[in-house]
């Protein structure tokens, strides 16, 4: 299991198209609900509380009031939540889910980058979905991008380079961040001053990754891409997919390009002992679920 980890022009950009909010797919009924009853900005906060370890440490609370009245029933509940918490902090854990719910796609091979630079038949863009953003790093004194966000602009800029494609970055201001720089914005600086490769489009008003589908795919049909890269951390691929998919409505076809794909070499034993990498991931997987259920 890998480890989770238009507008102006930046400095020495081409041109980056900014898109206007489009007609957005229907986001599924709780994703609804949601919206309807204004709770958009709380939830990250939502997330936080249905993912581990709170939903286990409640029901140690919860077991160990129920001790001194149904013993059996409280240790019953307290052992297991602490089995699961210990469980949900095993990088083991996170192989085991990745493999039977997500089965995310693999990752592009050489010969199929080789033919994604030679095949003219449509025209078609790389788009990087961002991953997060640091609204101030001090040791840069600006804005910056968290490393998901890093990892994923690397990879896309150099299939860009493998393959002379475009690249357009969708991420606008996360629902926990509402007074930070869109992260399409400090993602142009970075590719342009960093990478030495300016986007072609950024979009930056997206907060979810059903609004970075949405989005992104209304302004790549007004540029008349038919055919989309689609560069992500593969825990994430497959939610991302079926966000484009149902945007592009089969205007667009969208392939998968995942990264973060590397295996692990810890020995067995290290992978069912508790690690912080193993508790990132196991919750990078759940919030997946997450997402997909509510249809985010």
């Amino acid at each position: 299991m890998p480890s989770i980890r238009g507008g102006a022009p930046a400095a020495g950009c081409g041109t980056i198209a900014r898109t206007a909010p489009a007609a957005a797919s229907t986001p599924a009924p709780l994703n609804s609900l949601v919206i309807l009853l204004g709770l958009e900005a709380w939830k990250p906060v939502l997330t936080a509380l249905l993912l581990p370890p709170v939903p286990l440490l409640v029901l140690v609370l919860i077991g160990a009031r129920l001790i001194p009245v149904r013993r059996g029933v409280g240790w019953t509940i307290v052992v297991a939540s602490v089995v699961l918490l210990w469980l949900a902090s095993c990088s083991g854990s996170a192989e085991l889910l990745s493999q039977t719910l997500l089965r995310p796609p693999s990752a592009l091979g050489p010969e199929r980058i080789k033919a994604l630079k030679t095949d003219t038949r449509a025209p078609t863009a790389i788009v990087v979905l961002g991953g997060g953003m640091e609204p101030h790093a001090p040791e840069y004194g600006a804005a910056s991008l968290r490393y998901p966000s890093l990892e994923r602009l690397r990879y896309g800029l150099w299939l860009a380079r493998e393959t002379g494609l475009p690249v357009a970055f969708s991420g606008g201001v996360g629902w926990a961040q509402p007074d930070a720089t869109a992260e399409a914005r400090i993602a142009a600086r970075i590719a342009a001053t960093e990478f030495g490769r300016p986007l072609k489009w950024t979009e930056d008003e997206s907060r979810d990754t059903r609004e970075n589908a949405t989005h992104s795919i209304a302004l790549l049909k007004r540029s008349g891409i038919r055919h989309v890269v689609l560069v992500t951390h593969a825990v994430h691929m497959p939610r991302a997919l079926r966000a484009f998919e149902d945007a592009a409505r089969g205007e667009i076809r969208i392939e998968a390009a995942p990264m973060g794909l590397a295996q692990r070499v810890d020995l067995p034993l290290l992978r069912w002992l508790p690690s912080t990498s193993g508790t990132i991931d196991v919750r990078a997987i759940l919030r997946e679920l997450v997402g997909s259920a509510v249809g985010a």
